[in-house]
């Protein structure tokens, strides 16, 4: 279980990050994108849970 956190906040972070470094207009919108890796991050790590 502390591996999934550690992947979804790793998501997160890279996700807010690499849209800070491809011009992401203010950092709101980088942390949509942080959201969205989150996100679907979640959701792979609910799949891949037995």
């Amino acid at each position: 279980m502390r591996i999934g956190l550690a992947l979804m906040l790793a998501a997160f972070a890279l996700g807010t990050l690499v849209a800070e470094l491809f011009g992401a207009v203010n950092l709101g919108t980088a942390l949509t994108f942080g959201q969205l890796a989150f996100a679907a991050t979640v959701v792979w790590v609910m799949v891949r849970r037995p």
